[in-house]
């Protein structure tokens, strides 16, 4: 029998089975249809050109907000056509197994904390940037409870609209997300060459963002993650764990940020991790 992990982000969607839930075969990954049956159809499919025989349990994350019950996202800026629809019951229905499901960046988060650069400390703080920008707290290889999820992403930051304008909300994600310098820029992040001075900024603005995680959450490291991080081009680290002692000053000391070590398979490292405590 084979257990199924899935990752449903904004731009793609990522399916791979594993059989002893330590490692996993190679990936099938496609574009996230944007119409939440295709996307049911496609994790089906996917999952029967993987394997034959018959799934035992499933996990995975999506972007966006959850449920209380976890069966299906209620809110999401980009998945709109997948909020409230029954992402667990359906496949469930098709795969005939339980199935697991938890926010892709909590996910993400709890790859790196068990197999990646988080791997051997008590407290992990991961954030991604990305189309978004998304984060979790892991409390000894767990995701922290929480009620409505986290959202690191969502802190307001420009408080005075200097930076971005009165109509746009002044958020670290609509400062710093891939999403949000395409639209100030008016192209895409990697078509920005890194010398250009943006890609500080950017740094500058993180730095704030993860202030305040440090200051909240009291990590032993800060794992960062996503295409705006690991990318090319980037917004590089050395910048980042410059600023980021710049805003803290005297008030604390800044942990050991690094960069995420498991690329775009982060989320289905964390799946087969919480799908472990599951069995």
């Amino acid at each position: 029998m084979s257990y199924v992990l899935f990752d449903i982000g904004g731009t793609k969607t990522r399916v791979t089975t594993s059989e002893d839930l330590k490692t996993f075969g190679k990936a099938s990954s496609f574009k996230t249809p944007k119409n939440f049956e295709e996307g049911v159809d496609a994790i089906v499919a996917a999952v029967k050109e993987l394997t034959s025989t018959p799934v035992r349990a499933i996990a995975g994350g999506i972007r966006g907000q959850l449920n209380d019950e976890k069966t299906t996202i209620v809110y999401d800026s980009v998945l709109t056509k997948w909020i409230d629809k029954p992402l667990v019951e359906s496949l469930k229905t098709k795969l005939h197994a339980e199935v697991y499901l938890e926010n892709d960046a909590a996910l993400a988060g709890l790859g790196e904390a068990h197999f990646g650069a988080g791997k051997g400390f008590d407290i992990v703080a991961y954030h991604t940037v990305s189309t978004g920008v998304g984060g979790v707290k892991i409390e000894y290889g767990k995701i922290d409870d929480y009620r409505t999820g986290f959202e690191p992403g969502h802190q307001v930051l420009d408080i005075d609209h200097t930076i971005l304008g009165e109509d746009v909300e002044p958020t670290l994600e609509n400062l710093v997300s891939g999403t949000a310098v395409e639209e100030r820029m008016g192209v895409k992040p990697y078509e920005i060459p890194q010398s250009d001075a943006l890609w500080d900024q950017l740094a500058l603005y993180l730095a704030h963002g993860l202030r305040n995680t440090i200051l909240y959450w009291s990590p032993d490291i800060v794992v960062l993650g996503g295409s705006m991080i690991v990318g090319d081009p980037r917004i590089p680290l050395d910048n980042i764990l410059r600023h980021t002692n710049e805003v803290l000053g005297q008030s604390i000391e800044c942990p050991l940020l690094v960069d995420a070590q498991l690329g775009d398979q982060g989320g289905l490292f964390g799946a087969m991790a919480y799908l472990e405590t599951k069995m």
